[in-house]
Formats: C-alpha cells, sequence, structure tokens
C-alpha cells in the first residue's frame, strides 16, 4: 500500500484530480488486489511456515523462510516501485509482457540510467525492504505449546485453513459465483480506466499475464489496404431523425436458437410442442428479428463486450486480456453522453463473473444485484444456486426503471436458465417438460417476459422503449443434431422489438452480438463517429459475414457458406446444410475476398488490442471509412 502511495503520487499529473467519494474505493480495491498479490508472490513461503512438522523450529529452517522473505519481498518492492518511473512512458502497469523484453541489450544499462535519475525512489525502496527485514526479527521464540498427536493435528488444520483463506484472496471469495480475479476487475474500484492501474499491483499483474500478455498481430496488409478491405471505424454518413427511445437490453443465458419454433420450425414440424418460447416468438412476428444471429463466443464473459461495445473475443476472452484495460466507448458512454440515465441488472450476487466491473467500466452509472433485491424484497427469492429467480427479478427491474429519469438505457442478464437448470416450485406444473434440460427453463424465461412486458404495458415509459434481446451463448444441452455443428453452435435468439412499431422486418442475413451496438445506434440517430467492430444491418452496405474464433480455428458464416481459416489461409469451405461435414469444397469455391474480409478482421483486431486502441481517432482518411 506504501508502495501505491509513492506510485500515485509520482504519476499525480497522469491520473488528474481526485474526488473524496472514490479514495476509499480505490484503496478497498488495492487490498483486494494486494492479497492476491501476497498469496501469489508468498505462497511458498505460507506452505513451508505453517507445515505440520517440527521441522519449522529449527534454526537452519527459520533462517532460509527469512532469507525467501526478504528476497521476495525486495523483488516485489522494486517493481512496484519502478513502475512509478516506467508507468510515465507506458501508462500501463508492468506485466509480463516487460519480462519478455527484458533480455534486450540495453535492458541494463537503462535500469541503471533510471535507478540515477530516480535516485530517491531508490533509497525509498531500500527503507522499504528494511522495515519488511526489520518487521520479521522481532523476537519471538518458535516452540510448541501443544504436544503428540494434538500438534499434528492443530497444525494441519492451520494450513488447511490458511490454504482455504488463500484460495478466497485469489478468487474474491469462496462461492461458485468467484471466478479468479483478472486485471480487467480493477475498473469496479476506479472511475476512469487510467485510475484502475492505482488498484493494481505490480507482482499481480507480472503472475497473472505470464504466458498470455504478448499481443502480436499478424501482418496479412499494408495500412491503406488493410483499412480498405476492413476497419472499425464508423463515421455515419447520412444522418437521421435522432429518436430519443429508451432501450432495454435482455441479455438473456443459455438460450440456443433451436428453443424457438419461430427460428428453427423445422425442428418443431413433427413435435407436439412446437417451441419452447412461444412468447419471444410472437414478439419476433412483430419486431426486427434476426432470423441467424450468432454469439461471438461460447463463455458469458465474452457476450457483454460483443454486445455493448462491439468488440469480439478471439483466441482469449476480451476482457481477460491486459489491454482491454483502454479506454474505450461502449454503448452506455455513447448513450450517457447523449443524455440516458443507465442501469444494468444481474440477479447474481455484487462480483458474480466480473460482470458488474465491467458494466462499470462501459460506463452504466449503476449496477442492480442479488443483495439489491434482497434489501426491497427479503431473501425468500434466492434459486439456492446463482441467484434471484428470474421471474421476480425482472419484475424488480421494472421497478427501477419506474424511477430512471428518460432517456434510459437498461440491461440485464438473466441467469435461471443455466446449470443445474432449476425451477421455482410454484412454476413447474406450468411449464412443458421438455426432452432436455435446458428446455423447460427456456420456457420459464420466457414466461417471465412474457409477466415483465404484461406488469408493464401500461406504463408510460413502455411504448418510448426499444427492446433488443439477445442470448449470451449457445446452451450446453443440445435438441437438434445440427446445432452441434458450426454455425448451429453459435446460433443463438437475437431480435429487437418496438411496442410503438418504430422499426420491424426480418434480417435473413447473418448477424452477430457485435452489430447489435452499431444497429442500434442508426436506428437512434447517432450521428457521431464510433469505434465497433460489428455494422449497422439496417444500411446493408456491407458484407454481410459473421467472424468467430472456435478451437484453433477462425469460422466464417455467409447466407450459404461456413468458411475455416487455418494458420493464415482458407483450409475448408463446407456447405452450411452439410451437416456431417463430408464434401470440402476448398477447390471450386475458393473465395480471395472472403479469405481477406477474415485475414484483416483478425489483423484489425489485434493491432488495436496491441495499441490498446478502442476509439475512433480525431482525423481518419475519409476513403477509410466504415459507413
Amino acid at each position: 500500500m506504501l508502495c501505491r502511495v509513492i506510485f500515485t503520487l509520482y504519476c499525480s499529473d497522469i491520473f488528474g484530480t481526485f474526488e473524496w467519494g472514490e479514495i476509499p474505493k480505490l484503496i478497498y480495491g488495492g487490498l483486494r488486489f494486494d492479497t492476491i498479490s501476497i498469496v501469489y508472490a508468498f505462497g511458498v513461503w505460507i506452505v513451508f511456515t505453517l507445515l505440520p512438522l517440527h521441522l519449522r523450529e529449527r534454526k537452519w529452517y527459520i533462517n532460509t523462510l527469512y532469507w525467501y522473505y526478504v528476497i521476495v519481498g525486495f523483488i516485489c518492492v522494486a517493481i512496484n516501485l519502478a513502475d512509478a518511473i516506467y508507468f510515465r512512458y507506458t501508462e500501463k502497469r508492468f506485466t509480463a509482457e516487460e519480462i519478455f523484453f527484458a533480455d534486450n541489450s540495453n535492458s541494463i544499462p537503462l535500469m541503471l540510467k533510471f535507478a540515477i535519475e530516480n535516485l530517491h525512489i531508490v533509497i525509498v525502496g531500500f527503507g522499504l525492504v528494511a522495515l519488511l527485514a526489520w518487521g520479521y526479527r522481532r523476537k519471538i521464540a518458535p516452540t510448541s505449546v501443544l504436544k503428540g498427536w494434538r500438534y499434528y493435528v492443530v497444525s494441519t488444520l492451520i494450513l488447511c485453513a490458511a490454504a482455504t483463506l488463500s484460495l478466497a484472496g485469489v478468487r474474491g471469495g469462496l462461492s461458485r459465483m468467484a471466478r479468479p480475479t483478472a486485471i480487467p476487475y480493477s475498473l469496479k474500484f476506479a472511475k476512469t480506466s487510467q485510475k484502475a492501474n492505482i488498484v493494481l499491483s505490480n507482482p499481480f499483474c507480472i503472475l497473472r499475464t505470464a504466458g498470455n500478455t504478448q499481443v502480436t498481430a499478424p501482418k496479412y496488409f499494408e495500412a491503406e489496404e488493410l483499412s480498405q478491405i476492413y476497419t472499425p471505424y464508423h463515421y455515419p454518413q447520412s444522418v437521421k431523425e435522432q429518436l430519443p427511445l429508451n432501450v432495454v437490453i435482455m441479455v438473456t443465458e443459455s438460450i440456443s436458437a433451436e428453443n424457438s419454433a419461430y427460428l428453427c420450425p423445422d425442428i418443431y414440424e413433427n413435435e407436439e410442442q412446437k417451441g419452447y418460447t412461444p412468447f419471444l416468438d410472437s414478439l419476433m412476428q412483430n419486431g426486427y428479428t434476426f432470423k441467424r444471429m450468432y454469439a461471438n463466443g461460447k463463455r458469458s464473459i465474452q457476450a457483454l463486450p460483443s454486445i455493448w461495445g462491439s468488440i469480439p473475443s478471439l483466441v482469449e476472452p476480451f476482457v481477460l486480456m491486459p489491454q482491454s484495460v483502454a479506454p474505450s466507448r461502449p454503448l452506455p458512454k455513447l448513450l450517457a453522453e447523449q443524455g440516458y440515465s443507465t442501469a444494468f441488472f444481474c440477479g447474481s450476487e455484487r462480483g458474480s463473473m466480473g460482470f458488474d466491473a465491467y458494466a462499470i467500466s462501459a460506463g452504466f452509472d449503476k449496477c442492480i444485484s442479488k443483495e439489491d433485491y434482497e434489501r426491497n424484497h427479503g431473501h425468500d427469492d434466492f434459486d439456492g444456486f446463482w441467484g434471484i429467480w428470474d421471474d421476480k427479478f425482472l419484475g424488480y427491474m421494472g421497478e427501477y426503471i419506474d424511477t430512471m429519469p428518460e432517456p434510459f438505457l437498461a440491461s440485464i442478464f438473466t441467469i435461471s436458465s443455466h446449470h443445474p437448470f432449476v425451477l421455482p416450485e410454484q412454476w413447474k406444473e406450468r411449464l412443458p417438460k421438455g426432452k432436455n434440460l435446458i428446455q423447460p427453463c427456456a420456457a420459464y424465461l420466457d414466461a417471465s417476459i412474457e409477466q415483465f412486458f404484461a406488469q408493464n404495458s401500461d406504463k408510460e415509459w413502455f411504448s418510448r422503449t426499444l427492446f433488443v434481446f439477445v442470448s449470451d451463448h449457445v446452451s450446453c444441452e443440445h435438441y437438434a443434431h445440427k446445432t452441434t455443428v458450426s454455425p448451429g453452435d453459435f446460433h443463438i435468439v437475437g431480435f429487437m422489438y418496438s411496442p410503438s412499431g418504430v422499426i420491424s422486418g426480418e434480417v435473413t442475413e447473418p448477424v452477430s452480438q457485435i452489430d447489435i451496438m452499431p444497429t442500434l445506434l442508426g436506428i437512434l440517430g447517432y450521428d457521431k463517429p464510433y469505434f465497433a467492430y460489428g455494422r449497422d444491418v439496417t444500411l446493408n452496405n456491407s458484407l454481410p459475414l459473421t467472424i468467430v474464433y472456435d478451437n484453433g480455428h477462425y469460422k466464417a458464416f455467409t447466407d450459404k457458406m461456413v468458411y475455416i481459416l487455418s494458420e493464415g489461409k482458407l483450409s475448408q469451405i463446407y456447405d452450411i446444410n452439410d451437416i456431417e461435414r463430408k464434401n470440402n469444397l476448398i477447390e471450386s469455391h475458393y473465395d480471395c475476398d472472403i479469405e481477406n474480409r477474415i485475414k484483416a478482421y483478425i489483423q484489425q483486431y489485434y493491432e488495436h488490442a496491441e495499441r490498446k486502441s478502442y476509439i475512433v481517432p480525431d482525423s481518419v482518411p475519409t476513403d477509410n471509412l466504415s459507413r
């Protein structure tokens, strides 16, 4: 924490001014990351200090642990304080990436030069290490209070307790909803991506990014040709009438397209039960429906950046990449600049899956969670596994929206249609049984959304709202064989619905989650430049091609074909109806334009990640714009 104070003071001109209200959150977040750093750096020391053996009382053993502590402490202090200097040049925390470059021939001379120029930092560093060493050397007699078997039992219990607490420290808790903390989690405690660097500590950054920090963009094209083929810079060319519509984005857990009889009528042609989403199907028939909406990943953590920020995940989930901690302007930020109030809802506990951390960084003003619901409605509606039942939490979202100033952006992530696929007792008899585990849960979610519409359709804000429905990914439970093979294993429910009929129709070309933000901005008449890897589907002026990363391959879907890029070239092409993948059409249907588009997409993605650049620059040549 002392290193953090020095770091912050040394780089204060970069971070700007602080409000008193944000300092406690920065301190709390810093302590969270410091706990993880201590476990990472001193994990071996913790284990050997608590081994249930009398060996711990030997002088040589005590001295060995002492020097381990001092040396590791010295390294931690040195790295943390070095970043006070290094950060000014890169504006990013020291990670494993810098170690990768540390074998350059000029590394040692540069380090000596920096040390001489910043001698006061070096002196402070040695002072902190001396403080650590002195604090350790306080006189403590290493004697055993317990004798015989009691010594071993109690010592073992203490070791187990320490291991459990260490695991909790790294994961941020012991519940099933906690996940190992990643660098972007720092955004939860800071108002800007720059200030999020204060929360981090360097031992954490280095050890957390070891092995996966290096981002190298493939160089398929020169800059000018690359931007001609594909660019994430969007400059709206025709200014539409601006519509200050409210926006509600419902991200539904694991609702594959195969659950919908409207999207997949062939699956239910001979079935008595015609799908499991009848209410959503009725909305789709009157909405703006993407018949072939594809997820950009297969994990929940990949969905939100795709939907809110039009930033997909390729090899690694975007939010787990160190490069994601950079200035960006997702949909919530863009709409907040237009006067929208914003709120994100998720019925799981606060911090679950890191959703709220990304929501805050994306620009949502409020994050409403299980704790908020239970504060107002008690503890009886917890599903026992993930959070508040969907029907109850959707009802609560409606209550909260009533208090939001218009126009507003509200987004919810539903949770009930997830393993272990449990249902509220009072709903079980009302729902179809289904032929796999997800189908009754899909029916429950569908009924919950129908209930939400019934509860709110007579409210003033309802008719002025554009509803967006999109799943986070396909379910692990498959029903039809075609949904186990691409593109079926990415095919999800996705559509927009306006009670006032602002937009309607059917889109039969391939669309993905990253197209939602540009399409929404187009409908709302947003006329400023923005960064997005997707496209405004309403314009119909670019190649309808969806690209995803799947098990070491890049796959691209058109309305008729599946293209697979391996090792930098198209290696497989299949008719979209060739479910068994029996006929590779690479010889007869090779398409250079498709291959170049896939390569340009990959290169743009990693070049921007390499530069941590997710904002449209002030000036871009007009012939290189995405329209």
